[in-house]
């Protein structure tokens, strides 16, 4: 097996197949709209690595909760039983996903409606959420979760549509390339900073900015872009955090990060026991399951805090074994996207497999202080129900695109 040379703006221009409604015949324009079932072969070698991370993963957080199910409700299982029923939940909504022709997504309609539903489940959201330390993040319809999870996947499927339909004008005219995309990240960032989510407006933001680069946007568009973005991001977080009372908020998170040891008994207590958990593993771990950090001293440490407990049991050697996984996961996630058959298979791989790599990222830069404490689960270790079904979702489409993919040639 040979990768195929060129980077994904190569692969873009070279990409046989378009699926562009001007250059598509009517009959073939019908059948893409039609649920098909793709029988061609998946990827293994990316299933392997997700199954890998999703194993791990699961193992690794009930270790990481025990303490907590106990404290919180008598039960050291609690977070695992709900973690696994998710997982199974997931694994068999994925494998259906993968045999879905993933151009149904391309649907002018499903693109669009599916964004518009997220983002008012997310303004909905940012009013009548359940509150919690200020922010409304959660809502419960039957189930309890974070509307801002399929935002990033709404963004995701709107940007590979508009880029996959209006690539060929990007060049011609710059509102092409930089209007539409301006207005949906724009809306998103409000609904999320009214949920006072700022990690969602980075992560969002982020995945929004890699897609059009990656989509060809032409580059002295971009980086102005990306320059008017970071102005109005600075001016936003300004805005939110003198007319809400943030700003304290705000330069506490700063002063963590600059000095973790300036408050271990107030602000910085989090980011601390953290660090005494990184430290604690030394390079081989404590062992798995003999955390001390895990038992009440680490919040969270079943959810954004999980990759310390993992360090504090398994050491250096894990935490490297799961940058790796990240690592291959990434490569291989670009892989089938470079070998998609057309422009939209191509943002749509590219764009979910930034977003578990950029998760990933930022996790750990918060969890070894790197970065400012935001709140960013890591991807198939974080505890949340929801979130890990829809990750998993994500990694059917990836795989459905290398049903019709290069890759197993």
């Amino acid at each position: 097996m040979q990768i195929n040379s060129g980077n994904l703006n190569n692969r873009i221009i070279r990409s046989k197949t378009t699926y562009n409604s001007s250059e598509t015949p009517a009959s073939e324009t019908r059948k893409r709209w039609n649920i098909r079932w793709i029988k061609a072969d998946m990827d293994k070698p990316f299933l392997v690595i997700v199954i890998t991370l999703l194993v791990f993963g699961v193992v690794m957080m009930f270790s990481a909760s025990y303490a907590w199910g106990l404290y919180d409700y008598g039960d050291g299982y609690y977070y695992a039983k709900k973690q696994i029923l998710a997982a199974v939940i997931g694994i068999v909504v994925m494998y259906f996903v993968t045999h879905f022709d993933y151009h149904m997504y391309q649907n002018t309609k499903l693109a669009y409606l599916f964004f518009i539903f997220t983002w008012v489940l997310n303004l909905f959201t940012a009013f009548k959420g359940r509150e919690v330390a200020g922010a409304k993040r959660w809502i419960t319809i039957g189930i309890e979760f974070q509307p801002s999870e399929l935002l990033k996947v709404a963004i995701i499927i709107i940007f590979a549509y508009i880029i996959s339909m209006n690539y060929s004008k990007f060049n011609k005219k710059w509102t092409y390339g930089i209007v539409p995309f301006a207005i949906i990240i724009a809306l998103c960032a409000l609904t999320l900073v009214l949920q006072r989510h700022m990690s969602g407006v980075l992560i969002v933001g982020m995945i929004g900015l890699s897609l059009m680069f990656v989509g060809g946007v032409p580059r002295k568009n971009f980086w102005a872009f990306v320059g008017v973005c970071a102005g109005a991001g600075v001016m936003l977080l300004l805005f939110r955090a003198i007319t809400n009372g943030d700003l304290g908020y705000i330069s506490e998170r700063i002063q963590s990060w600059r000095d973790p040891s300036s408050d271990i008994k107030g602000s910085t207590y989090q980011t601390w026991q953290s660090l005494l958990a990184i430290g604690s593993g030394g390079v081989f771990g404590l062992g798995f399951g003999e955390s001390k950090q895990k038992f009440l001293y680490l919040s969270e440490s079943q959810n954004d805090f999980v990759f310390s407990i993992i360090c504090e049991e398994l050491g250096l050697i894990g935490a490297i074994i799961v940058m790796l996984l990240f690592a291959l996961f990434v490569f291989r996630g670009f892989y089938i996207a470079a070998n998609s058959p057309d422009k939209f298979g191509m943002i749509l791989s590219a764009g979910i497999t930034i977003q578990i790599g950029l998760q990933a990222l930022l996790n750990i830069a918060v969890a070894t202080n790197s970065f400012p404490n935001t709140g960013i689960s890591l991807p198939f270790f974080s505890y949340g129900g929801t979130a890990l079904m829809i990750q998993l979702i994500e990694m059917g489409m990836v795989l459905s695109v290398s049903r019709q993919s290069k890759t197993m040639e």
